[in-house]
């Protein structure tokens, strides 16, 4: 009885053992990984531009080549519809997630984005939020409170506006200000501005304002606004 019990406890020290080292690795691709949350607003005045975002969001992947990205795509629509993917690591992926999804009316939500982004940062740690929309619905003395705490974590948020209603972008720029971050305007004409954007961001998030100079001159010149907010 007791070579038996000493086997068996053997064979949980090894098992113990094996889990430790898968957990080990596990934690040790996590850290060379870049974790993008993209968010974007789902309501119904958002189709074309989700369509937009679909199609250029394989440069957040393309820039970042050698190195791995895990991107959550997170949305709001309708009444309270909030949703967050897993995280995923492929532009198709992201894509086929993206394509499977129909905008909705409703108001924004982009407090349980912010509150989103402040719990996965929790579970892994987060190098950007991406927030893509036009509108904003909501009391925002709470959306600056979350944006300030996400600085203190090293988490800037970029907010792209389509459009230019000048009270969304204050709002906006305030958000990204407070969190480290930028803020971008764009429209339905200037949609290749977006594809620039996103690449923009998964470098910065990787290796700072410096890695920012990947980027072709003509590039760099097109998001010049957005480089001038972002601190070294």
């Amino acid at each position: 009885m007791s070579k038996q019990l000493k086997k068996s406890n053997q064979t949980d020290i090894d098992k113990f053992l094996v889990h430790a080292e898968q957990t080990k690795e596990l934690s040790r691709q996590n850290k060379q990984l870049s974790h993008i949350l993209f968010a974007l607003d789902a309501t119904a005045s958002r189709q074309a531009t989700w369509d937009t975002a679909s199609h250029y969001q394989a440069e957040m992947f393309e820039v970042l080549k050698e190195t791995k990205l895990a991107v959550q795509l997170a949305y709001y629509r309708g009444h309270n519809q909030f949703f967050s993917t897993p995280w995923l690591q492929n532009s198709m992926a992201l894509k086929q997630e993206m394509l499977r999804v129909q905008c909705l009316g409703g108001h924004t939500q982009i407090l349980k984005v912010l509150q989103h982004a402040v719990t996965q940062h929790s579970n892994r740690s987060l190098h950007a939020v991406i927030f893509i929309g036009d509108a904003l619905e909501e009391p925002v003395q709470p959306l600056f409170n979350l944006a300030g705490q996400l600085k203190l974590y090293n988490v800037p948020v970029f907010m792209f506006q389509e459009g230019y209603d000048p009270v969304i972008k204050q709002a906006f720029t305030q958000i990204a200000k407070l969190s480290g971050g930028a803020f971008a305007q764009f429209d339905a004409q200037s949609a290749d501005q977006l594809k620039i954007l996103l690449a923009a961001v998964s470098l910065y998030a990787r290796g700072g304002k410096r890695a920012l100079t990947q980027l072709t001159p003509q590039q760099q010149k097109h998001i010049s606004g957005l480089i001038e907010q972002l601190k070294d």
